[in-house]
């Protein structure tokens, strides 16, 4: 194995993340920074979809709360205000790289051959908007024809230009001797070089979304042959303006809805932004500059897809670049243990990139499943300072010696789920195996067919044999949607208050809004009220439904279809239990129950389900939902929310009986089980189950000449019937003609009807 280039330095800002460490926490706790995107950056109203240059995305994840200290960096404020933003955020990143290294200001390393690389297309987005200060000539004489033929005198229209001129400019800076540095991509580079004294070489690398991987590749190269000593080698990206969401719209690489990565619904992207570096030299000097190496890059390879499209990916081109990078590296890919992606979430992309991995990993005759990923999944596509997000992401599993989860995924992609697939998306993180070696990999790729991939090797001189208590509390933090509570007699004003700032908020802010709005509820309260919501925009969407109960003047109202609940009193209200029976979600693996809470597995193991089980079949709905129900009441116990009274339906009688401390937990789960069988047993037919939105009386109407039977009653208005599977149909088919509304439950019997009546001996 060749001598390597070590990773010495990092840095980065990220949506939701300022630093590696809390990018690397993210990570494990699945934080997403998407937002709606702030109307300060882009009014989506100015792009509406039906126009030949609208805008359908309405997310973004966006940096907040980052200042450049341009006193620290002795930038005068003229030229500070001229200069693409990005020019500044490059700056600040690439200072902290050399700090976090123990080389601040470069202090202690060789100026002369310490180069900077740097992946970007586009400069920023401040840039493109200043040129409409240049651009006032054009606006102008389109103004002034348009007034002259709609009659104006040419007095009239000087006079009214001469106004506007000031107006239309006053946002953008007047044009200097710093205008066109500041407003230059290869300048940003030579900024860094320009501050630090660095004689090296800076410039910029553009390989569009693979520009910082491609920088890290040529820098690794360029320290390989000698030519540089040292090398900063990042990306930075700031361009959430209508030349590049428009742009990515018409291509249709955005997504209308939720971004999904290496999941069978990728169907596009959340549009992000930030910037990463990393320092690098060569492995023996590391030891000889007494650096802490973070991981040491081992093989680097660079492919075009050739006569491929243009914005299209090729799994050929792909390949080739997996080939060189471990031709470099000196050993094959089937021992790399993570591959960090590029995982855009688009169809054509993620199915391309995935295919290339499966394809390369089989060809080598690559043994067992290792985990793919894609940082993306938590702050969107960051373009330019895509690729070095993820190698910091690789560079940060080694490190900690854990197999990373990856967020956006619920329905692995049709590569992943066939069989014999090498490649798995993992849903929790895990400790590394401890029989393969600390080995990862990231790729990224480019409009243009450009690709890139890079082979790390972990530093670590011992292995770790499990998590540690916070990674294990960051792995379980994940959540489906939050609980927000609210008390106080202001209840109205509070609620208003939330609405203005709800919409602003990211998914991972809602997250810390539950915490903290749970800090400060107000003891002993008159009103009450409570709100589940998955994403701030159904936040937003209930704390108006609420507000208009509130004007309404409503006391008390629950609203589970909304996730809405108001309520007053001051004194604790009785709490009864009610399990439910089969045709309630079967959670064969735990869910996010099980997830959350790991001491549960032991409850999980008792029933012994695979998870590839079908959730259908009785005997495996039955023990699996009872199993279920005992670990929602660990929880609530856990929570110190515990009833007077509990009551079961059917299957859920047993956990009721359970809950009272009639059997033991294990006793109860056997007897589901065995209950299960009973009916599982039962000669055809089997017949089927359908709830009507319908009164009993109405369905009575309905169930005529038929052998259907109704078998509860779930509310006045919910009716569930149960017979023969043909005589389901036609009771469905008959209330559907009237208006009702029809769910066939997802059960392999007609419970509670004669059907299943020789079920009882056993």
């Amino acid at each position: 194995m060749s001598s390597g280039i070590a990773i010495v330095g990092m840095a980065c800002r990220y949506p939701g993340a300022r630093t590696p460490a809390e990018l690397w926490e993210n990570v494990l706790a699945r934080r997403r920074a998407f937002r709606r995107m702030p109307p300060e950056r882009l009014r989506l109203e100015d792009y509406p979809d039906s126009g030949p240059d609208g805008l359908y995305s309405t997310e973004a994840a966006v940096l907040e709360d980052w200042e450049f200290d341009r006193v620290r960096f002795k930038v005068a404020g003229g030229t500070f205000r001229t200069a693409d933003l990005a020019h500044w955020l490059a700056l600040d990143v690439a200072s902290q790289a050399l700090a976090e290294a123990g080389f601040a200001d470069a202090e202690g390393l060789p100026r002369d051959a310490f180069g900077v690389l740097l992946g970007n297309s586009l400069t920023g987005e401040f840039s493109r908007a200043n040129l409409m200060r240049q651009r006032w000539p054009y606006v102008r004489r389109v103004l002034a024809s348009s007034l002259k033929s709609e009659g104006w005198e040419e007095g009239r229209i000087a006079g009214f230009l001469a106004g506007l001129e000031a107006e239309y400019k006053a946002p953008f800076p007047p044009t200097s001797e710093e205008s066109l540095a500041g407003g230059l991509s290869n300048t940003i580079a030579g900024r860094i070089c320009n501050h630090f004294d660095l004689h090296g070489g800076g410039f910029t690398v553009d390989g569009a979304c693979a520009s910082s991987l491609l920088a890290v590749a040529q820098a690794c190269s360029a320290l390989a042959a000698g030519d540089l000593d040292v090398a900063l080698a990042g990306g930075v990206d700031l361009s959430l303006d209508p030349f590049e969401l428009v742009g990515f719209a018409r291509t249709g690489a955005l997504t209308r809805g939720e971004m999904r990565v290496y999941d069978a619904r990728s169907s596009g992207f959340i549009p992000g932004e930030g910037c990463g570096f990393v320092l690098l030299v060569r492995e023996e000097d590391a030891a000889r500059l007494g650096c802490r190496v973070h991981a040491v890059l081992r093989g680097w390879g660079i492919s075009s897809d050739g006569s491929g499209g243009i914005s299209r990916p090729e799994a050929e081109g792909q390949k080739l670049a997996l080939r060189r990078a471990y031709r470099r590296a000196g050993f094959g890919i089937g021992s790399v243990g993570y591959f960090e992606g590029h995982g855009t979430g688009t169809a054509v992309g993620d199915a391309t990139e995935l295919r290339a991995l499966s394809e390369a990993l089989r060809e080598a005759g690559a043994e067992g499943v290792r985990p793919v990923g894609s940082v993306k999944a938590l702050f969107g596509h960051t373009k330019a300072a895509a690729g070095v997000a993820g190698l910091l992401k690789a560079t940060l599993a080694l490190g900690h010696q854990v197999l990373p989860p990856n967020a956006g995924c619920d329905e692995p992609h049709p590569e992943l789920a066939r069989e014999g697939s090498p490649l798995r998306v993992l849903e929790q993180g895990e400790a590394w195996p401890a029989d393969r070696p600390l080995r990862a990999a990231a790729s990224a790729m480019g409009f243009g067919g450009i690709n890139v991939h890079v082979v790390l090797e972990g530093a670590a001189a011992t292995r770790r044999r499990s998590l540690a208590p916070r990674e294990r509390a960051l792995l379980a933090s994940a959540q489906d949607a939050e609980l927000i509570l609210l008390a106080g007699d202001d209840l109205e004003t509070r609620v208003e208050r939330l609405l203005e700032t709800a919409p602003r908020i990211s998914r991972s802010e809602l997250t810390d809004l539950a915490a903290a709005l749970h800090e400060r509820l107000v003891p002993g309260a008159h009103r009450r009220a409570a709100i589940v919501a998955s994403t701030p925009k159904e936040l937003a969407e209930r704390l108006e439904l609420l507000l208009g109960w509130l004007k309404d003047g409503v006391e008390s109202r629950i609203d589970p279809k909304h996730g809405l609940f108001l309520g007053t009193g001051s004194q604790p209200r009785r709490i009864g239990f009610l399990f439910p029976g089969q045709g309630s979600p079967s959670h064969l693996a735990g869910g996010a129950l099980r997830r959350r809470f790991e001491d549960l597995a032991g409850l999980y193991e008792i029933a012994g389900l695979s998870p590839d089980a079908d959730p259908v079949d009785t005997a495996i709905a039955q023990p699996a939902i009872l199993t279920h129900s005992l670990a929602g009441l660990a929880v609530l116990d856990r929570l110190g929310i515990r009833a007077a009274v509990a009551a079961g339906h059917s299957l859920g009688e047993i956990a009721a009986l359970a809950w009272a401390g009639v059997y033991p937990e294990e006793t109860a789960v056997h007897l589901a089980a065995a209950r299960g069988r009973a009916m599982a047993d039962l000669p055809s037919p089997t017949g089927a189950m359908a709830s009507l939105g319908a009164s009993p009386e109405a369905v009575e109407v309905l169930l005529a000449g038929t052998a259907v039977v109704i078998a509860g009653l779930n509310s006045p208005k919910r009716t569930v019937v149960s017979g023969p599977a043909v005589e389901i149909d036609m009771v469905a088919a008959r209330a559907a003609d009237l208006g009702y509304e029809v769910h066939r439950l997802r059960v392999s019997h007609a419970f509670h009807s004669p059907l299943v009546a020789n079920a009882a001996p056993a």
